[in-house]
């Protein structure tokens, strides 16, 4: 469930308080009191059979009894009863309620769902502060207050944190779209109001307090979707959570959830603050300034001290500090005093009175040289710093018509002697800061929103060599260890797997005896010039730990000696142990090559998460790893690897040169289909990957598996890519054509395929004959997450001419998808067309919609015959005579 009948809870016209009260301080008579007072134009019923009367406004004895159906019921009766409400209200044809009421076990939780399914009536909460809508008059909740009418939206897990918030922001003139205490997340979540707030033109960027995300993968599309429209900025508590202490493998141990977390709101777009303050400082930015046009800061100061201050924190968050244009630096130097600092921060000296400022600022606000401008006031004696805030505003006001407004901060330092300062500047809708740092903060959490935009829209290169997997022995190899009752796969299988998708591995024997072990080493040492030797174990997971390696032996009888003191060292450390025989490998000898880490682990909410990071017997000390979600490609395992510390050991220093980093990002890929491939890998350790400027080894590796029959796996939050709708046709016209979902490096096929589509046929595909060709919207055609998209591409035999598009996008419930086909215009009439159509309903019919439908110029009559001939029914758009609805029904069927 989704979007479903939200706009009876964010947009209603009717409401009704079931559990309205007369008492003084109950929460009843406050909601009353507050919806009545919120300025909401439609009908308030209050609801009570208690009463005739409150505060004198009418009392109704039930939900029945009301002149009319409420669009949004508040719910704030006894736990017992709320069951019997919603059931009311749902039979009634109320379609949202915020249910504030506290105290609802398991089992009335369920009987309230239970209650509102059939209707499909939406709840909020329980156990929440309520709704607050200013824009429209609905204080629906206990708030203390009711917030200004604004353009931010505030969801938030803590009721606590949405009255501070409230508090705070009233104080600086900030308003707010849409305030809602989510609650016990019963029925409506954070991915439903995403959905929703993404498409709300009221409002302009998203603030967000989680303590925890349900339904990971609808989450994580809904934020990624509200992202890409606006600014969404997240507060996660909880980030010192302790890891998962049993697991049997380095990456599990590694694996915080809040790690997790991170990664997925990184994967998703959102910028994360770390506590209240950074909430704080977002909010006083976005509330005034959206959006960056760049990143170049410039910083006017009174005060030398307090713009270094502000420099150091900007390098802190690896912000970029602009420089000052010659032009402008020649302007300053006419209308400042000759000992300003020349250069960026712009110091006009302690004595800088009104008309400095209003000076300096006007040059700084003209100069292309910088995108956005700190100024900062130091209180002195010397000039009123409440005359230097007036003549910022003025600055700002005077700028003349066709000047690039850039964002403006102020930071006025002081208690008293700045509070005037910054109520002028709330009053002008400028962002406030009490200190340079916050200042900084609150420029780099929409400097970090603007990067992460700019990440995800980049496209990512091909890998290199392409990848071939064998699944299917990957798959043997864990069903034969699972036959056999093993959960945990030995090394020399879980190099196998890696082996399968294509991981270089050190080369592996397995030695039954100490005299194998001799023979076995002995052979190996006829072209290597030292050997290892492993104790094989499935009751020992990690080997170092018992003396069960050991490196550098360079002869036969060595390796026997070897092998039959760690079996006495096991038997006396470990006595439970099966020893199940020794390992013998080549000594891989590559003296100046990193150690790293590879590993998965199930995250119990984001299901399988990859781990990167520094490797080696001392990589729970070191802590320096990553986390991603898979699926990744080359870009995202690039990134991956920058998030570590030892990333910049592997780009190379002084003599040593720079590891093969895309053979890191290629083994990290293969890990990835590998997880995506395999759901019954459960943890993975590849430690040592061994990594130089040669490339990349796997030494070491460890795999857990379960039946997934059995214990099916959290299933990953990221949709993998869906090999399985790849195909081969063979048309007469055209011969081979290659049909696959798109992929975010087709971006490159776009420009000659729009090339060769005329401007005739792009009017009747986006009804205009010059659409977009830019990378953003390229981008958005080929960066599709395969939950609520899918786009397939119609490709030449080699895969370098892009021939043919179809394509649909599914509303928030999945329930319709709108469909798009665009063929080159010298390849119409050959049955391509047909063909990636017929592929599009195959896959939207196994996905279990249950329509499709599309926009038609009625001009098209290519693509009305088309459709009518794949049963499509095509009418009228009652909205526009121009125009054609295509309507196809769709019903459960086989692949096309």
């Amino acid at each position: 469930m989704s979007i479903r009948n939200l706009d009876s809870l964010f947009a209603p016209r009717s409401i009704a308080l079931v559990g309205a009260s007369p008492q003084p301080g109950s929460v009843g008579r406050i909601v009353a009191s507050n919806l009545r007072s919120g300025g909401f134009s439609g009908d308030i019923w209050l609801v009570n059979p208690r009463h005739t009367s409150i505060d004198g406004t009418p009392c109704f004895p039930s939900v029945s009894s009301l002149p009319d159906v409420p669009d949004l019921a508040v719910v704030t009766t006894p736990p017992a009863a709320v069951p019997g409400v919603i059931a009311e209200l749902a039979s009634a044809g109320t379609r949202a309620a915020v249910v504030i009421t506290a105290g609802i076990d398991a089992g009335l939780r369920t009987q309230m769902l239970a209650a509102a399914r059939p209707a499909c009536l939406r709840i909020v909460g329980p156990n929440c502060l309520g709704l607050i809508l200013p824009r429209v008059g609905v204080n629906a909740s206990f708030s203390h207050r009711m917030p200004l009418k604004g353009d931010l939206a505030f969801l938030s897990q803590s009721g606590a944190l949405v009255t501070a918030v409230i508090d705070w922001a009233q104080a600086r003139g900030i308003g707010f779209s849409n305030v809602t205490s989510m609650g016990e997340m019963a029925d409506v979540d954070f991915g439903d109001a995403l959905d929703y707030l993404a498409g709300d033109p009221q409002t302009r960027a998203i603030l967000l307090y989680i303590e925890q995300v349900t339904h990971a993968p609808k989450f994580l599309s809904a934020a990624r979707r509200a992202a890409r429209a606006k600014p969404v900025i997240v507060l996660k508590s909880g980030r010192h959570e302790a890891g998962a202490k049993a697991a049997k493998s380095h990456t599990g141990a590694l694996s915080g959830s809040d790690a997790v977390y991170s990664a997925a709101f990184r994967r998703a777009g959102l910028v994360r603050v770390i506590d209240l303050g950074g909430l704080f400082e977002a909010a006083e930015m976005l509330a005034v300034s959206p959006r960056l046009e760049g990143e170049r800061l410039a910083i006017l100061t009174n005060g030398g001290g307090a713009g270094v201050l502000a420099v150091d924190r900007l390098a802190d968050h690896d912000g970029r500090l602009a420089e000052i244009s010659p032009a402008a630096k020649l302007a300053l130097d006419a209308v400042l005093p000759a000992t300003w600092s020349k250069g960026n921060p712009i110091d006009i000296i302690g004595d800088a009175g009104p008309d400095r400022y209003q000076a300096a600022m006007k040059i700084l606000l003209e100069d292309p040289a910088s995108d956005a401008l700190l100024v900062i006031n130091c209180p002195t004696a010397l000039a009123s710093s409440e005359a230097a805030a007036s003549a910022v505003i003025e600055a700002i006001a005077s700028l003349p018509d066709g000047v690039r407004h850039k964002s403006v901060l102020t930071n006025w330092l002081g208690a008293d002697a700045a509070a005037e300062s910054r109520k002028r500047f709330s009053a002008a809708h400028l962002p406030t800061f009490e200190t340079p740092r916050s200042a900084i903060d609150g420029f780099m959490h929409l400097v970090n929103y603007r990067r992460s935009q700019h990440e995800l829209m980049r496209t990512p290169p091909a890998a290199p060599g392409g990848f071939a997997f064998d699944r299917s022995g990957a798959k043997e190899i864990i069903a034969r260890a699972l036959a056999r009752g093993n959960t945990m796969l030995t090394e020399a299988e879980s190099k196998a797997v890696l082996n399968a998708y294509g991981i270089p591995i050190a080369e592996t024997k397995i030695c039954a005896d100490p005299d194998c072990v001799a023979e076995t080493a002995g052979e190996i040492l006829k072209t290597n010039r030292a050997c290892v030797v492993k104790i094989h174990s499935d009751d020992i997971s990690h080997k170092s730990d018992v003396g069960g390696v050991r490196l550098g032996i360079t002869s036969a009888a060595e390796a026997r000696e070897v092998a039959r003191a760690m079996a006495a060292t096991v038997a006396k450390t470990l006595p439970q142990a099966r020893i199940d025989g020794w390992v013998v490998e080549p000594m891989i000898e590559r003296p100046d090559a990193h150690e790293l880490i590879i590993g998965m682990s199930e995250d119990l909410t984001f299901g399988p998460t990859l781990l990167f990071g520094a490797g080696g017997t001392a990589v729970e000390v070191i802590k320096d790893t990553a986390h991603a979600l898979p699926p990744l490609d080359m870009m995202l395992a690039r990134d991956l690897m920058r998030q570590t510390r030892i990333y910049r050991l592997l780009e190379g220093y002084r003599s040593q040169p720079q590891a093969d980093l895309d053979a890191i990002a290629d083994v990290l890929v293969r890990v990835s289909s590998l997880v995506a491939d395999l759901p019954e890998l459960r943890e993975l350790d590849v430690n040592p990957l061994l990594a130089d400027d040669k490339g990349c080894i796997a030494l070491d590796a460890r795999m857990r598996v379960a039946d997934e029959t059995v214990s099916p796996r959290i299933p990953m939050t990221i949709r993998p890519y869906p090999s399985e709708w790849e195909k081969d046709v063979s048309l007469p016209a055209l011969g081979i054509v290659h049909v696959r979902p798109v992929r975010p490096e087709d971006e490159i096929l776009y420009q000659g395929f729009f090339a060769r589509v005329d401007e005739n046929d792009m009017q009747l595909r986006f009804f205009t004959p010059r659409p977009d060709h830019s990378h953003r919207f390229l981008a958005r055609l080929t960066q599709i997450d395969y939950a609520r998209e899918m786009a397939f591409v119609a490709l030449s035999p080699a895969g370098d001419e892009l021939l043919g598009v179809a394509r649909l996008t599914a509303d928030p419930d999945y329930t319709r998808a709108e469909y798009a086909v665009l063929v080159r215009s010298d390849l119409k009439g050959k049955g391509l067309g047909w063909l990636i159509m017929q592929h599009l309903i195959a896959y939207a019919r196994e996905e279990g919609l249950g329509e499709l439908f599309g926009q038609i110029l009625a001009t098209n009559t290519t693509m009305i015959d088309m459709c009518r001939e794949l049963n499509f029914r095509v009418e009228p758009d009652p909205e526009d005579a121009t125009l054609r609805i295509a309507t196809l029904a769709l019903g459960k069927q086989e692949h096309l």
